[in-house]
Parts: C-alpha cells; sequence; structure tokens
C-alpha cells in the first residue's frame, strides 16, 4: 500500500497511486558537529543504525485561493473556505481524541496548502531500513487514511 523512497536525510511516503503522501523524518538525536550532520546521517543509513522514532509530516489543507492570478467571486470563496473549515475540523477532532503534539505549517512545496508535522515513536528503536520504518509507519498512514485524513 504504501512505499518509501529515500531523499538525502528524509523518506518520501508514496500511496498506492505512487502519489505523495507525507515525509518521514527520522530523529536522528544530537549530532555534532553540526557542520558533519549529513555525513553523519548518511553513515547512520549505511550502518543501519537504530532510531527511536522520527517526525512525520502530511498534507492537512489545501485553501484553492492562494497563489493564482484568477479572479474568483465571493460564493467561491464561501464555498472553499466551507470546505477547509471541515478539513480542519476533521483533523482537530482526531489531534484531540489522539492527544496528539504537533505543529502546522504553509507546505515547502505548495503556498495554498498547510502541512501538518508530528511526531511518531516507536516501540522500540528500529534500524535505518526502508521495511522496518515503513512496518512501523504503516499502522498511522492507514489510521489517517481510514479517518479520511490523507
Amino acid at each position: 500500500m504504501w512505499k518509501l523512497d529515500l531523499d538525502e536525510d528524509y523518506f518520501r511516503v508514496f500511496d498506492k497511486n505512487h502519489q505523495i503522501a507525507g515525509y518521514f523524518v527520522p530523529d536522528y538525536g544530537t549530532i555534532v558537529p553540526e557542520e558533519k550532520a549529513m555525513e553523519v546521517i548518511e553513515q547512520m543509513h549505511k550502518k543501519h543504525e537504530s532510531v527511536p522514532g522520527g517526525y512525520l509530516t502530511v498534507p492537512m489543507v489545501k485553501f484553492g485561493v492562494f497563489g493564482s492570478d484568477e479572479e474568483m467571486d465571493v460564493l467561491y470563496l464561501h464555498s472553499q473556505i466551507e470546505s477547509v473549515l471541515q478539513r480542519v475540523d476533521a483533523w482537530k477532532d482526531f489531534l484531540l481524541e489522539n492527544q496528539m503534539q504537533h505543529g502546522i505549517r504553509v507546505a515547502h512545496t505548495d503556498q495554498d496548502m498547510l502541512s501538518l508535522t508530528f511526531p511518531i515513536k516507536f516501540k522500540e528503536s528500529i534500524p535505518l531500513e526502508k521495511s522496518r520504518i515503513l512496518d512501523a509507519i504503516s499502522p498511522t498512514l492507514d489510521l489517517l487514511q481510514q479517518k479520511g485524513l490523507l
């Protein structure tokens, strides 16, 4: 169902249709010196060192009104805002129900979208191997999809 591709220090998460579903950044711990972080992370991946979890970033809501020079009318704007509010309410309910820490920001790939990032703590540290990481984060991805949030 899900697929991971490593891109430097994070994994791109793809759905069954090969569409980007999010990003997973492993928790590499404190790396010193910071200027050697990429080298250290690369070695961690080569040695399949273990990580305790990481951070999952997923699309939260697309507004459909920013980033376009096209004119719109008030009915379209109202409809888009209502749709956005329904989506935000669904996320709010999910996040509160699961008592999840999270952060929201403008998506780096789309200025018309907000992305949501939250920590994932593994039951036990797992090696930096695509299949093991995928096994660990798949239940969360499945739940988000089941709730209509992905």
